[in-house]
């Protein structure tokens, strides 16, 4: 079970850094802003849990630094869980298995900001989706792929 959540671990860092490379070289590629939702979401989660995180000179780094945090913690996280959903003998092709992993990963992100009324993506635009689906699809290939990989080991 621990070299499974390692793996885990392992391929949820190696598709975050996917998701933000993609995510990257898009704002490079268009211009883009990056997003402030995930400062905002940790704003609104902290403060719900009555903990906010101080009025100080710092608070907007603070924050950036926050949701960044967060959004490796989803993406580690994903990583053990589809690891262990693997070890529990879900075998799904790499293309299935990487669509899921990366639909399960925007569902985590996605949901928590539309409950929290941080953004509607009811409301988006096909652009706006497919910065948010793009960046997924490439976590969850690099993800599953790295879950899947025979264990050099056996």
């Amino acid at each position: 079970m621990i070299r499974s959540i390692t793996r885990g671990c392992a391929a949820g860092a190696a598709g975050t850094t996917a998701l933000n490379a993609v995510t990257y070289a898009d704002m490079a590629l268009r211009g883009r802003p990056s997003s402030s939702t995930p400062e905002t979401v940790v704003d609104l989660v902290t403060t719900r849990m009555g903990h906010p995180v101080p009025r100080t000179r710092e608070r907007d780094n603070r924050l950036s630094g926050l949701g960044a945090l967060s959004g490796i913690a989803v993406g580690t996280g994903t990583g053990v869980a589809v690891s262990l959903i693997r070890r529990a003998g879900v075998r799904v092709p790499l293309w299935l298995g990487g669509l899921l992993t990366g639909a399960l990963a925007m569902a985590l992100t996605d949901a928590p900001m539309a409950r929290l009324g941080v953004s509607d993506p009811r409301t988006w635009s096909a652009a706006d989706w497919a910065s948010d689906v793009v960046p997924h699809l490439a976590y969850g290939l690099v993800t599953y792929a790295v879950v899947a990989a025979p264990d050099p080991r056996r």
